[in-house]
């Protein structure tokens, strides 16, 4: 298997909340991975809010370093919580700053989506939001296997580690999906 191609994937949890089930989701991500899948966990609590009148001509420095991380992966896999029925504000933020970038980053990178959720829909309509987000973007989100964890309190021990056997079976599929996307996509 030592002649496998490598991918490397960026992760963000679009939880910024230290117990967040989306960040133990992306935890049982790295653990399921296949072994020539690497996936790389990056945070972005530290880009400010979009402010065109300030941000037109220079971003935040902030956003460089994620934007290089974006445009460097074979992919980015997006795992978050719904809140009022879409995309958590903090996370949304994050892309509209990272979007303004001259490089594009997400412009043409496949993309994974998954979250977890207490509710009964399991961030279904989060994940059409962010899926229409993408689609601005230019990015391409692969359609197979959809990972919504419902009851997300029922499937994760005490200390954090994901107990439910089906998502985890769906873990390596949604990672091998993306990087056959990945492929096609050339990145």
């Amino acid at each position: 298997m030592s002649d496998e191609k490598e991918y490397h994937f960026i992760a963000i949890s679009g939880s910024l909340r230290k117990g967040s089930y989306n960040t133990m989701a992306l935890k049982a991500l790295q653990l399921h991975a296949p072994s020539n899948i690497k996936i790389e966990q990056v945070h972005f609590n530290d880009i400010p809010f979009y402010n065109a009148d300030l941000h037109t001509e220079q971003l935040p420095e902030q956003v460089v370093p994620l934007v290089k991380k974006i445009k460097a992966s074979d992919g980015v896999i997006i795992v978050s919580p719904e809140y009022n029925y879409s995309v958590p504000g903090a996370l949304k933020n994050m892309i509209d700053v990272v979007s303004r970038h001259p490089d594009k980053p997400f412009s043409e990178k496949a993309v994974a989506i998954m979250g977890a959720s207490q509710g009964q829909v399991g961030t279904a309509r989060m994940q059409y939001h962010l899926r229409q987000v993408m689609v601005f973007l230019n990015a391409f989100v692969i359609n197979k296997p959809e990972i919504m964890i419902a009851n997300a309190q029922h499937k994760f021990d005490e200390a954090g580690n994901l107990t439910d056997e089906h998502t985890m079976k769906q873990l390596p599929q949604l990672l091998l999906s993306l990087a056959k996307l990945s492929d096609k996509m050339g990145s």
